[in-house]
């Protein structure tokens, strides 16, 4: 029997990205390759369901969208039998990654967020795709070229600048400052700013 290891299930918007007030169902997954020091996720707490289990929780939601989240979701096994449970049932699939694993090829929004603290581990691309790219603010020296670094490496639609939080702070200022100078004599002003809103909004 498959057994999955999940920190919550939950239904909200997405609040983050170009589908930002998406209602969506979240599916979050424990375990990750990377430990960032400001993550807002405890993904070592998690209860097994079966895929059974899952799919009779997800269910019990109304919306027809799902975002597979972590932790990190490409490390999980057996992935691919639940999403393929997922879509034949008519649901439509997001992930959210930090664009060191691969992704499965039933995903049908991919949304990764590489992380600067980590650049090294960057060198080698396994997911050159994506619907999206959300890189976490960070004011350190080499940051705009590890953007630039994945903005050529990894072809996506859209690409954003997020803010980081800690301990309830966000460095607004520095991030806006970034993203100016990411466009900086650039004609497309490829580069965006994304809000975690669901924060400024009170749900998960």
């Amino acid at each position: 029997m498959i057994e999955y290891r999940i920190v919550e299930i939950f239904e909200s918007l997405q609040g983050e990205g170009y589908n930002t007030g998406m209602p969506a169902i979240f599916i979050r997954f424990a375990g990750c390759n990377l430990n960032c020091s400001w993550c807002d996720t405890n993904f070592r707490k998690f209860q097994r369901f079966t895929l059974e289990q899952i799919v009779a929780k997800v269910k019990q939601y109304k919306s027809s969208n799902i975002i597979i989240t972590g932790g990190e979701p490409t490390m999980v096994k057996e992935l691919s039998s639940l999403l393929t449970h997922l879509k034949q049932a008519g649901y439509y699939i997001a992930i959210e990654s930090n664009g060191l694993g691969k992704v499965d090829p039933l995903i049908d929004y991919i949304a990764l967020s590489p992380k600067f603290c980590y650049h090294h581990r960057y060198q080698k691309i396994l997911q050159p795709t994506a619907s999206e790219i959300r890189i976490v603010a960070e004011k350190q020296t080499g940051f705009i070229d590890f953007c630039y670094y994945i903005e050529q490496h990894i072809q996506a639609k859209r690409y954003y600048l997020s803010p980081c939080e800690v301990n309830g702070e966000m460095n607004m200022f520095d991030t806006i400052e970034l993203l100016g100078k990411i466009n900086h004599k650039r004609i497309d002003n490829k580069w965006m700013l994304s809000l975690q809103t669901h924060k400024f909004a009170n749900i998960e």
